[in-house]
């Protein structure tokens, strides 16, 4: 069962997708959108999710460093509901404090420019977010 991994920001979304046995995240693709259409990724997303036959949805859920839900996490629990309802898929919110930051670690010691860390670095984020939860399952 493949399973897609979200990294949910307010401009854009990173998208990673496992493999069909649930061991390993690859990045996709980033998605443009504007968060206050929140339909606005839902076709691209329809896509993804027939093309790879993702049967579930992991989407990062940024929590504050205390561990409580501001307003990021909020509209990152709004996207899993709406992921949910209009794509037929379960979803499950996955702690995701500081993978962008992780992320950019990882491009910076792959002596990636800063023009190409800022096209990838939401897909490399969807990544780790996916991977982190396919390990916990292992």
């Amino acid at each position: 069962m493949k399973i897609i991994g979200l990294d949910v920001g307010s401009k854009t979304i990173g998208v990673a997708v496992s493999d069909a046995m649930g061991w390993t995240a690859q990045g996709l693709t980033t998605i443009k959108w504007d968060e206050n259409d929140i339909t606005s990724a839902d076709e691209e997303l329809k896509a993804i999710i027939a093309q790879h036959e993702a049967k579930k949805a992991v989407i990062g859920l940024p929590k504050n460093m205390n561990g409580t839900i501001g307003e990021r996490g909020e509209a990152s629990e709004r996207y899993a509901k709406h992921v949910e309802e209009t794509h037929q898929i379960p979803t499950v919110l996955w702690d995701e404090r500081l993978t962008t930051i992780a992320a950019e670690r990882v491009l910076l010691e792959a002596d990636v420019s800063r023009k190409k860390r800022k096209k990838v670095i939401d897909k490399m984020a969807a990544v780790m977010i996916l991977q982190g939860f396919l390990e916990s399952k292992s």
